[in-house]
């Protein structure tokens, strides 16, 4: 029975971190060149995208193995909270708390305001859709001076 609800749970877990329908590399994984979780800085903060695995492309384009990268400030993870499902399922909305690079950029200088922020980096498809399996960081906290 143990099993059973393991195996449950570990498929309604994969179901809800489903990403649209372009595959990402098994290999692929995004991730903070110069912040690590924990981290002080002073604002202005740049920061610095890492990808491997796969390559940068700007939005729209439809090559395999490729993506452009968004950044999460300041809110759940992705797939998690009242938007979860669909930014997963139809794309990453364009706000504050998410930055669109669809340029192909791989950095950016934020000013942030003094305190702690969150940050999760997000690999999106040619029309700012997660990938299959989707390619996403760790979330961070960064304390602002």
């Amino acid at each position: 029975m143990k099993t059973f609800f393991a195996a449950a749970l570990s498929l309604i877990a994969s179901v809800a971190m489903a990403g649209g329908e372009t595959p990402a590399s098994p290999d692929a994984k995004v991730y903070f060149v110069n912040l690590a979780d924990g981290d002080t800085v002073q604002s202005p903060v740049t920061v610095v995208f890492g990808l491997s695995g796969m390559g940068v492309a700007p939005a729209g384009t439809e090559k395999e193995n490729t993506g452009h990268h968004h950044l999460l400030i300041d809110r759940p993870p992705l797939g998690q909270g009242a938007d979860g499902a669909d930014e997963l399922a139809y794309g990453i909305p364009a706000d504050d708390n998410h930055l669109h690079f669809g340029g192909g950029q791989t950095e950016v200088t934020l000013d942030l305001a003094p305190g702690t922020h969150t940050l999760q980096l997000v690999l999106g498809d040619a029309g700012h859709v997660p990938h299959a399996t989707p390619v996403v960081s760790d979330v961070i906290t960064i304390t602002v001076e």
